[in-house]
């Protein structure tokens, strides 16, 4: 099994939000799609999971975080974000014009899995992306070396753990 894991320091600042994606999108594809991915809208789908979770974490937290990157192949993308607040993540719904709250819901949308644990004197915020074999989607990319598959974006089953804001 060939694996990517890369880590990220962000610093509490949102302006970190655009640096995380940025970031992330470097290292799946070196600025291109996501070598792993085979089109754009997965690649597109890792970049929006990386802006929620990191900004949650730099918004509701205010304190500096990890963001961590797990290409596994042939399994699934990890993404996580760690952080030294206690405060665990808690899903809010946004209503109407509301300018927050839909983030930890469109990362139950997007994501196949999604949670968090206690760590230390805080907390990891995870999501994951599943990655169909490459017999079953027919696309085979190699990257890095390593021999690395994922099919279209897969329909969703949300195993959320007890999530929300930072």
């Amino acid at each position: 099994m060939q694996e990517l894991e890369e880590q990220l320091e962000v610093a509490p600042e949102p302006s970190e939000v655009g640096r995380a994606r940025r970031w992330v999108r470097a290292q799946l594809g070196r600025g291109q799609p996501c070598p792993a991915c085979p089109d754009d809208a997965r690649t597109d789908t890792l970049v929006l999971l990386v802006s929620e979770l990191v900004t949650n974490a730099v918004v509701h937290t205010g304190r500096p975080a990890v963001l961590r990157l797990a290409v596994r192949e042939p399994e699934s993308v990890r993404l996580e974000v760690v952080d030294d607040s206690a405060r665990a993540p808690r899903p809010r719904r946004a209503q109407g014009e509301d300018t927050g709250g839909r983030g930890l819901e469109l990362v139950e949308v997007l994501a196949d899995r999604w949670g968090w644990q206690p760590e230390g004197g805080g907390k990891r915020v995870w999501c994951e992306l599943d990655c169909p074999h490459a017999a079953e989607s027919g696309q085979v990319l190699t990257s890095r070396g390593g021999l690395m598959t994922l099919g279209s974006v897969p329909s969703r089953s949300v195993e959320a753990g007890s999530g929300g804001a930072g």
